[in-house]
């Protein structure tokens, strides 16, 4: 039997004590939590990658200012990194929950498992799909990447069908971040219709920016990226597919 992790043990590398972005439409805090088991070519953030590197943050820095901060934000959002990594991922929720916030999770589907577990305790999720699955390894660089991004992608779909009506509803969206050597027009249509085929009615399509990303960039170089980034408009998306898709 795996070992029950506790809050304090998270490996934090930072948090934004207000965030209007990491949660639509709400006022948050975000958790930034180290490592992440893919290594995708475009990531903004490296230097979360690395799981064995030290945060500057203790969970008791974080419990600190969520009790400071009850009554003016609306939510959590734990991010990374990929938060489903660490396992005391679960304790924090429910700590952060027990102060009266709601919980956001961002996430690429690393482990499926793990959300699994986490999702009871989740009112919102960012669920990043990367790619068609056949390139899915092209972007992450790790095996079997797919097989874990689409299946947690059914798990949420299917934990917001049984929390439907309930007083504990499960919302979501799907997010693709838009780089020419990740998806090319044409698969970024296929990709939405196989979005929506799967159940998914909100999708956020993400502009690739070169700031905080790997320099040099591989594959293409940051001039090209920009400009496949600069020219997308929901006229190249399949929008009557989904409620809300939005372009950023």
């Amino acid at each position: 039997m795996a070992r029950i992790a506790a809050a304090h043990e998270l490996n934090i590398a930072g948090v934004t004590p207000f965030s209007t972005v990491d949660w639509p439409d709400m006022l948050a805090a975000t958790v930034f939590l180290q490592g992440c088991p893919w290594n995708c070519f475009y990531c903004h953030n490296p230097a979360l990658i690395d799981p064995r590197a030290q945060g500057g943050v203790t969970w008791s820095d974080v419990t600190d200012l969520l009790c400071d901060r009850i009554g003016l934000l609306d939510a959590v959002v734990f991010s990374g990194g990929e938060p489903t990594l660490q396992r005391a991922l679960i304790p924090a929720m429910e700590f952060a929950r027990t102060l009266g916030f709601q919980v956001g999770l961002h996430t690429g589907g690393a482990y499926p498992g793990l959300l699994a577990q986490a999702l009871p305790h989740v009112d919102w999720v960012g669920l990043d799909i990367k790619a068609l699955p056949e390139a899915y390894d092209v972007v992450t660089g790790r095996p079997r990447s797919a097989e874990n991004a689409w299946r947690s992608l059914e798990l949420v779909l299917g934990n917001r069908l049984l929390r439907a009506g309930t007083d504990h509803p499960l919302d979501f969206e799907v997010r693709t971040t838009v780089h020419p050597a990740a998806i090319d027009d044409a698969g970024l249509r296929e990709l939405g219709c196989r979005l929506a085929d799967a159940g998914v009615d909100c999708w956020a399509v993400q502009r690739f920016r070169e700031t905080g990303a790997r320099s040099p960039l591989p594959r293409v170089d940051a001039v090209t990226a920009d400009a496949a980034a600069s020219h997308l408009t929901l006229d190249d998306l399949p929008v009557e597919r989904f409620a809300s898709l939005v372009v950023r």
